[in-house]
């Protein structure tokens, strides 16, 4: 089998780790007759350096005609007084919605050799093996309007915003993992304060309807990362909006040792 892959190397450490991965996947396709055919291609900082723009046409067309994309890393500091729209991680995001994106992965697992570089008690972490289901395109990232006012006192707006349709999708990929695991949910909102949260638990409840061998339980996102750190062995699949599963999956990370050892899908 011929596998194209897109590799985008990006910024900061991103360019070495891709580096290194395309070498594991090539020597992995050799064992079982398959074939790599990678191409690299700008994102990020270096394509705003070279073109003036994060995600450049040629390389969302590369991903679109790709079977597979490989992304290291996206962010420099050096363009933190950019416009939002020219900053690297705009291209992360143009990206996503380019390719329809719109379910992340994040497993977080302990393993018992690097168990110390954990911040937590052994007792606490051990057993830690869960997956964060992250809806990729919608919320406070995607929501319209947003904007800065200057005028007078300075004033900025952005809007968290979830479709019924949006919620159901990623709500099935959580359940239909879950099968694969140890069948257990945790939906993580804010439903007693967000109206986009209140949809959100009425959906997934919904959905939960259709896989009654599946256990749903329903947290609040403050109570979440609390529950996070504190008995972390809790948790099969977390499921949960954009920015709230941004913030989680990075503290998963460092519950397991290190944001480094987080792989993401």
């Amino acid at each position: 089998m011929k596998i194209r892959i897109a590799v985008l190397p990006g910024d900061g450490i991103g360019p070495e780790v891709t580096a290194e991965a395309v070498r594991v996947l090539e020597a992995v396709a050799r064992l079982f007759a398959h074939e790599i055919d990678s191409s690299s291609h700008i994102i990020g900082g270096e394509a705003i350096r070279r073109h003036n723009d994060p995600l450049p046409k040629a390389t969302l067309d590369a991903c679109l005609e790709s079977d597979a994309v490989l992304l290291g890393a996206v962010g420099d500091p050096s363009f933190d007084d950019y416009p939002t729209n020219l900053r690297p991680e705009a291209g992360l995001l143009r990206l996503r919605r380019g390719l329809g994106a719109f379910a992340n992965l994040r497993p977080a697992r302990l393993f018992p050799a690097l168990a110390d570089a954990s911040p937590l008690k052994p007792e606490v972490v051990n057993g830690t093996d869960m997956v964060i289901v992250r809806e990729l395109l919608g919320g406070l990232y995607f929501g319209e309007p947003r904007s800065v006012n200057d005028d007078g006192d300075r004033e900025a707006v952005n809007t968290m915003r979830y479709t019924g349709p949006e919620i159901e999708r990623i709500a099935r990929v959580a359940f239909e993992l879950s099968r694969l695991r140890r069948r257990k949910v945790t939906s993580v909102d804010k439903a007693n304060v967000l109206e986009c949260s209140k949809l959100w638990r009425e959906t997934v409840k919904s959905v939960a309807g259709e896989y009654s061998d599946v256990m749903l339980e329903h947290q609040y996102v403050d109570s979440c990362a609390m529950s996070l750190v504190s008995r972390p062995a809790s948790f099969d699949v977390m499921l949960t909006e954009n920015l709230f599963g941004d913030i989680l999956s990075d503290e998963a990370g460092a519950v397991v040792g290190s944001l480094g050892l987080l792989a993401s899908a």
